[in-house]
């Protein structure tokens, strides 16, 4: 069993930055591959970022490619998203995912463990 727990979202003005953090419980951290998703009101959740076991490959959807970094540090079992340039769209509930593969997909299927979410805000 993995417990992934998010922080870090909270309110901020358009063009701003908030980074947001990934803790997982679990000894294998390396092996599973972590995924960030999103979903804003009344619509569902999307993908956004994933980043394989190593921390050698990352996938960024479109919407977020050249605002946001996905990183991660096994030795402390966290992943971290810093998303700058933020846009009044990136206002959602963030979610991590952790799936018991060590390559990443866009699937949420592909995800086993989840966060509860982090709510990020970002005002006009």
């Amino acid at each position: 069993q993995v417990q992934l727990v998010e922080s870090g979202g909270g309110l901020v003005q358009a063009g701003g930055s908030l980074r947001l953090s990934c803790a997982a419980s679990g000894r294998t951290f390396s092996t599973y591959a972590v995924g960030w998703f999103r979903q804003a009101p009344g619509k569902e959740r999307e993908f956004v970022v994933a980043i394989s076991g190593s921390g050698g490959s990352t996938y960024y959807a479109d919407s977020v490619k050249g605002r946001f970094t996905i990183s991660r540090d096994n030795a402390k079992n966290t992943v971290n998203l810093q998303m700058n340039s933020l846009k009044p769209e990136d206002t959602a509930v963030y979610y991590c995912a952790a799936g018991t593969h060590p390559q990443y997909s866009d699937y949420e299927g592909w995800y086993d463990y989840w966060g509860q979410g982090t709510q990020v805000t970002v005002s006009s």
